[in-house]
């Protein structure tokens, strides 16, 4: 799908095939909801994975390890070696907070929802948003929400995102399909949820600008199930939430095979051009649980970074 856009229909009987939603009610109403259902997908993934952290810079005791000859005998702890027939190292807390930049799409093709999906795919992306700032909180990462916030490691800084988001509705950064044009900090990482389907070259040209300065970025591209199958039948009428085009076609179901080759074409370049900045893409249906998504961004994170913060724990992954 090249184009964001989003579809009505009727069926024999007239009956109403879907329908957009995202007037039913504002950002502002649904934030704290959100909000609350964010805190439980973090909670749900942090159940299956520990704290183990990695050894540097800092004032906090983090385990002992035995002597290595590569060692020099000035960090050997004698108290604890002591109690035993082999020379202990104590090891600190690597305390360095790392920034991450965090982007959720609230345009108004967000709001598209399918009969096959209980939320809007910009319910989701805030949920997605919100649990990933938590995630990096408690990890003690400092965490912004792009164009909006600045870089913050307070335990209320998800909640501060989420009153940021609420006090901004209306706002022409919220309108943007595209994340803003931010200089971001460098070494820092970017986290950006859309459903991204801007034309590719457009996208692409925006990771360029953001990836400058050693930015490490991951992209999750959220869509209703409907929008990967175009699992629609008979006539039907589809229009863009964002440009007030429409468009007609007549059964509908002989067009689902060169959709499907067109929206596979359109996140391949998508996906090439994250790749080309040695970004990450990640695709997550509405109709899956969010904790699936956040799961799989926090194994990549891991990967990045080898040693990252967080580790698998015994259970393996999010219960």
């Amino acid at each position: 799908m090249a184009a964001r856009g989003s579809a009505t229909g009727t069926g024999k009987g007239g009956a109403s095939v879907f329908r957009l939603e995202g007037e039913a009610q504002t950002l502002a109403d649904r934030l704290p909801e959100l909000l609350l259902e964010a805190l439980r997908v973090a909670n749900t993934v942090v159940h299956g994975i520990h704290g183990r952290r990695r050894a540097g810079t800092g004032e906090t005791f983090w385990q002992f390890r035995q002597f290595q000859g590569s060692d020099p005998a000035t960090v050997i702890d004698w108290r604890r070696s002591a109690s035993s027939d082999t020379l202990y190292v104590r090891e600190r807390e690597w305390e360095a907070s790392h920034t991450f930049w965090i982007w959720p799409d609230v345009s108004p093709s967000m709001t598209f929802q399918s009969h096959l999906a209980a939320v809007t795919k910009r319910d989701r992306a805030l949920v997605l948003s919100l649990a990933i700032a938590e995630m990096l909180v408690r990890a003690g990462e400092r965490i912004a929400l792009l164009g909006l916030t600045p870089p913050m490691a307070s335990r209320r800084a998800t909640s501060r995102m989420a009153e940021s988001l609420a006090a901004s509705e209306g706002s022409e950064a919220l309108r943007a399909s595209l994340p803003p044009k931010a200089r971001l900090s460098r070494f820092s990482s970017a986290v950006l949820v859309s459903d991204f389907l801007d034309p590719p070259e457009v996208i692409a040209q925006r990771l360029i600008e953001m990836a400058e300065g050693d930015v490490q970025g991951h992209l999750i591209q959220v869509l209703d199930p409907a929008e990967e199958t175009l699992a629609y039948q008979g006539r039907m009428e589809f229009r863009s939430p964002e440009g007030g085009e429409r468009w007609i076609g007549d059964r509908v179901e002989t067009l689902r095979e060169a959709y499907r080759l067109k929206l596979a074409e359109h996140r391949a370049r998508v996906e090439d051009a994250a790749r080309r900045v040695g970004w990450s893409f990640l695709v997550h249906h509405t109709d899956r649980p969010a904790a699936e998504a956040l799961l799989t961004l926090i194994m990549r994170l891991q990967g990045v970074a080898g040693d990252y913060r967080w580790k698998p724990g015994a259970s393996g992954g999010a219960a």
